[in-house]
C-alpha cells in the first residue's frame, strides 16, 4: 500500500491545537505525544518535534517507509533528495523546509496557489516561528523572506500533485478536510493590532499569525501588494487597504457606511464577509 494524501493531511490537521507540556515554571518544554508514540523516536522526547510530528503521521498510518521517520529536518531533507524526491515547488501534502539548507523547520502543505503555502505545523506558535508550542495551521509565502527552501516530494497513492512544470505543474490545489478545517482570527486580536501595530515602530507585530491570514485575503481581494501580504503586521498600508475593504463591502450591500465606519480598524460585519470570502473564522 502507499500512503493516502488525503488521510495522512487530514491525520495532521486533526491535531491543530494540541500544545505541548510547560515545565515547573511554566515554560513550554517541548514534551509531547508524538516522540513516545513513534517507534524509533522515543528517544527525542523533550527535543524539536516539528519533524517528528511529520514522521508521526505517517507512522500512525503504517506507512513508514513512505516518509523519513527522523527527528532531524536536515536528515529528512537528505532523505528526499537521495531518494530523487525533491522539488524547489510546493507539492500538495507534501513538507516544505526552513533554513538555508533546510535545517530549520518543517511542516505539510495542505493547500497552495500562485502566491502562498497553507501548511499544518508542529513546534511552531502564533508567531509562526521554528520554535514554538504546538500544532497550528499557518500560511507562508511561496517565494521571498520567509518561502521554504525547498519540498519533499512524497509518493502518494493519489499520485503527485505539484507547481513543478516537471511533475505536472498544477498551479493551486488543495487537500480537501474530513471535517471543516479553517484559521481562526480574533476580531479582538485583530482590532488591538490595528491600533497597536501602527504606532509601533516599522514591522510590529502584535498578533502575526491572525494579521497574516487577513494579509493574505486582502492581497486576494487586490487590494494589497503581495510583497505586503506576508509581514504579519497591522501597519498603514494595511490599515489602507481594510479600509478599502470596509468602503467595497459597503457599497456591494448598501450598507452607507461613512468614514467612520470605513477606518481600517476590522469590525464584525466585514472581517465576517471577509473571512467568508477567503476561508477562515471569526472568533470574538
Amino acid at each position: 500500500m502507499a500512503l493516502s494524501r488525503t488521510e495522512y493531511v487530514n491525520l495532521l490537521r486533526s491535531q491543530a491545537g494540541y500544545h505541548e507540556g510547560r515545565d515547573a515554571n511554566g515554560n513550554w518544554n517541548n514534551v509531547q505525544k508524538f516522540s513516545p508514540a513513534t517507534a524509533g523516536l522515543e528517544w527525542s522526547q523533550g527535543m524539536a518535534w516539528c519533524a517528528v510530528f511529520t514522521a508521526w503521521g505517517a507512522d500512525e498510518l503504517g506507512e513508514r517507509s513512505s516518509w523519513p521517520i527522523t527527528a532531524s529536518c536536515s536528515t529528512a531533507v537528505h532523505w528526499w533528495k537521495r531518494a530523487g524526491r525533491w522539488t524547489d515547488h510546493p507539492v500538495l501534502g507534501g513538507p516544505f523546509y526552513l533554513g538555508t539548507t533546510g535545517q530549520d523547520h518543517v511542516g505539510v502543505v495542505y493547500a497552495y496557489d500562485a502566491d502562498s503555502i497553507w501548511t499544518v505545523e508542529g513546534n511552531t506558535n502564533a508567531n509562526g516561528s521554528p520554535q514554538g508550542d504546538g500544532v497550528y495551521l499557518r500560511v507562508r509565502p511561496r517565494r521571498g523572506r520567509g518561502s521554504p527552501y525547498g519540498y519533499g516530494v512524497p509518493a502518494f497513492a493519489e499520485g503527485t500533485t505539484c507547481a513543478d512544470p516537471a511533475l505536472g505543474g498544477t498551479p493551486k490545489a488543495s487537500v480537501p478536510a474530513s471535517r471543516p478545517q479553517q484559521p481562526r482570527v480574533s476580531l479582538t486580536h485583530l482590532v488591538d493590532a490595528a491600533r497597536r501595530d501602527p504606532q509601533g515602530r516599522q514591522g510590529t507585530t502584535t498578533h502575526p499569525a491572525e494579521v497574516n491570514v487577513v494579509e493574505v485575503a486582502l492581497a486576494a481581494e487586490g487590494l494589497l501588494q503581495d510583497a505586503y501580504a506576508h509581514d504579519g503586521s497591522y501597519g498603514s498600508l494595511t490599515v489602507t487597504a481594510y479600509a478599502r475593504f470596509q468602503r467595497r463591502h459597503s457599497d456591494r450591500n448598501g450598507l452607507g457606511w461613512g468614514p467612520d465606519d470605513c477606518n481600517g480598524v476590522p469590525g464584525p460585519t466585514s472581517l465576517t464577509a471577509l473571512g467568508k470570502a477567503h476561508g477562515f473564522t471569526v472568533t470574538a
